[in-house]
């Protein structure tokens, strides 16, 4: 394997497939079935789950809602996708697992602390995320920069519904180009919206790659850890 560890950065809305609103459990079941044969190869891997397919914060405080409570709401709705997470990992595929989460609910997570979210991924665990950051304000993209920083993992995989990034949107422009390398600046200078920015400088201050790609391509995230050419490389 071409990575010892990986921060996997999924949407909420990658777990919700087909459907407007919530979780298909197939789809978990399939990102579940990935992640496991990845952690088989040997492979470290965290996970930061988003909460859009469940809420959105900054949709919510668009409508008049305080900020601060709707993004404390958006963070609720990603530890119930950890959750969701947490269980076809264990259930279905006896994958050993940890959550560990930046607000404290001890009946269902645990509160995380670095060296133990390490310490977890050296003896062969799963580690997912939950609750972002613990912070307002700041995405889930932000807090998938931060943990990667933290646990020291050597790339983030972006996992998202498109196979990498592009000059325009490929879904308006049918004429849009797709990068297969793009360096952090040209993310920024050109407002590719890859991820926020804030996320992209802490990725660029702390050099960790990231990987933009399909999660619905088969084997898309265990060929992304063998160093397959798959979506967009940014460095």
């Amino acid at each position: 394997m071409k990575y010892r560890r990986v921060l996997l950065k999924l949407s909420g809305e990658a777990l919700m497939g087909d459907r407007e609103f919530g979780i298909d459990p197939e789809v978990v079941k399939s990102l579940a079935g990935e992640i496991a044969r990845v952690v088989e190869a040997g492979t470290e891997l965290a996970v930061v789950v988003g909460g859009g397919n469940i809420f959105r914060g900054v949709k919510a405080s668009s409508s008049g809602m305080d900020r601060a409570t709707a993004d404390y709401v958006g963070m609720l709705a990603t530890v119930m996708n950890a959750l969701t997470l947490q269980d076809a990992l264990e259930q279905q595929f006896q994958v050993q697992t940890r959550l560990l989460s930046a607000i404290e609910m001890k009946e269902v997570a645990e509160p995380f602390i670095r060296r133990r979210a390490m310490r977890h991924l050296e003896k062969g665990r799963v580690v997912i995320f939950g609750a972002g950051s613990g912070n307002p304000f700041f995405t889930t993209d932000t807090t998938a920069a931060l943990r990667a920083a933290e646990i020291d993992a050597q790339v983030i995989f972006k996992a998202t519904r498109v196979d990498g990034i592009y000059d325009s949107d490929p879904k308006f422009n049918p004429q849009a180009v797709r990068f297969e390398k793009i360096t952090f600046h040209e993310v920024l200078v050109q407002n590719l919206r890859v991820m926020d920015s804030t996320a992209i400088a802490l990725c660029r201050e702390n050099n960790i790659p990231i990987l933009v790609f399909n999660v619905f391509e088969k084997n898309s995230i265990y060929r992304a850890v063998q160093g397959e050419a798959v979506g967009t490389y940014v460095c």
